[in-house]
């Protein structure tokens, strides 16, 4: 946790659950409002918020003088009063361009739909974490890009590069990962859009290549999609009927922040094969750790990697197996983008994130 230098601002914060770290600011006030169930449930794709609930904190809102208004995501939109100033949110539009990748079926796209209609209809501005994201939201939402604002995201300061040999072996231990081997990691969802496949695809033609060694790949992960697809199922059956896979690839599940550190700080490089990502968290993580980064070139990755990886086509299973096999055999190459992924991911930070949102809402009361 950061603090920001003293400023005249003061913040509401209107939530149905306490914060016990708000007592640390002294210009951060809250107001806890009654709701039916917690407002985080309606994050997941085919769940929905009560009206009830959502009046609620209109009212709430109502009863303060506020000069502008700002919501951290769509689900936890709710209408506010009129000529009260507002931002919105909104990460990206992977949701619009990838539907059929995103949504189990109509229902839980039928309320994303409403929920995204609902939280755009009274917000003046919208804020979102990269310019890839910006295109796309014009692109596949309709905002019009002059009413988009873009902030940016940072790696936590527990995610720096760990060089402790015993710390590296204890978590490679732990985790059944071999000790000396060269490991690819992949950490994020396993959503469709997010190109498991394609790079299990990628690895294989890797291994039967037979320019791997004796290299790894570790998927990390929540196995479960909290509403959305999730492709844990399919990919776990492909591992298993590959003899060449099933002896290489492990699924490690959910890891600590302190596991992943080890994790990405032993890896060879870290895998982004994804059709898109509004910034892509993971990379700048695995750059803070020192690990370059496989990516791929669509969506926001080339503005967040920069030159700290190589790039590839996540719809050419053939590219992702070359860039695979260049990582692993090249020690120069992977020296030259470990340092490079250093460099880069001390320009991205949460206080420089916080920094440009507040200027962002700054802009916004003044209007």
């Amino acid at each position: 946790m950061f603090r920001l230098e003293p400023h005249a601002h003061t913040f509401h914060l209107f939530s149905d659950q306490p914060i016990a770290e708000l007592e640390l600011y002294a210009n951060v006030e809250q107001t806890l409002v009654k709701t039916s169930r917690p407002t985080i449930e309606a994050a997941v794709a085919d769940s929905r918020r009560s009206l009830f609930d959502m009046l609620r904190m209109t009212r709430a809102v109502a009863r303060e003088r506020l000069d502008s208004m700002f919501f951290p995501a769509v689900y936890s939109w709710f209408p506010v009063p009129p000529r009260l100033p507002t931002m919105l949110t909104v990460m990206d539009a992977i949701a619009e361009h990838y539907p059929e990748l995103i949504f189990p079926g109509r229902r839980s796209r039928f309320f994303w739909s409403l929920k995204m209609r609902g939280a755009l209809w009274n917000c003046d501005r919208v804020l979102t974490i990269s310019q890839a994201a910006k295109q796309e939201i014009s692109s596949y939402i309709g905002v019009d890009p002059s009413r988009i604002d873009v902030c940016s995201c940072g790696p936590g300061s527990e995610f720096v590069q760990l060089t402790r040999e015993p710390a590296l072996s204890d978590f490679r231990r732990r985790s059944n990962l071999p000790q000396a081997a060269p490991v690819i990691v992949y950490v994020g969802g396993m959503a469709p859009h997010k190109n498991l496949h394609g790079l299990l695809d990628g690895f294989e033609e890797a291994l039967r290549s037979g320019a791997m060694g004796e290299a790894h790949l570790a998927l990390v992960g929540d196995m479960a999609g909290a509403g959305f697809h999730s492709n844990h199922g399919s990919l776990a059956q492909r591992v298993e009927h590959s003899p060449e896979l099933k002896a290489r690839v492990h699924f490690t599940g959910y890891l600590s922040d302190a596991d992943l550190v080890a994790l990405y700080s032993s890896a060879r490089a870290a895998a982004m094969p994804s059709y898109s990502e509004g910034f892509g968290l993971p990379a700048i993580e695995a750059m803070a750790c020192g690990t370059p980064v496989l990516s791929s070139k669509l969506g926001a990755l080339p503005e967040v990697v920069g030159d700290a990886g190589l790039y590839f086509d996540p719809f050419d299973s053939s590219a992702i197996a070359a860039a695979i096999v260049r990582i692993v055999n090249d020690d120069e190459l992977r020296d030259s983008l470990g340092r490079k992924a250093l460099a880069r991911a001390g320009e991205f930070s949460w206080e420089r994130a916080a920094r440009m949102a507040l200027d962002h809402l700054e802009k916004l009361s003044r209007c």
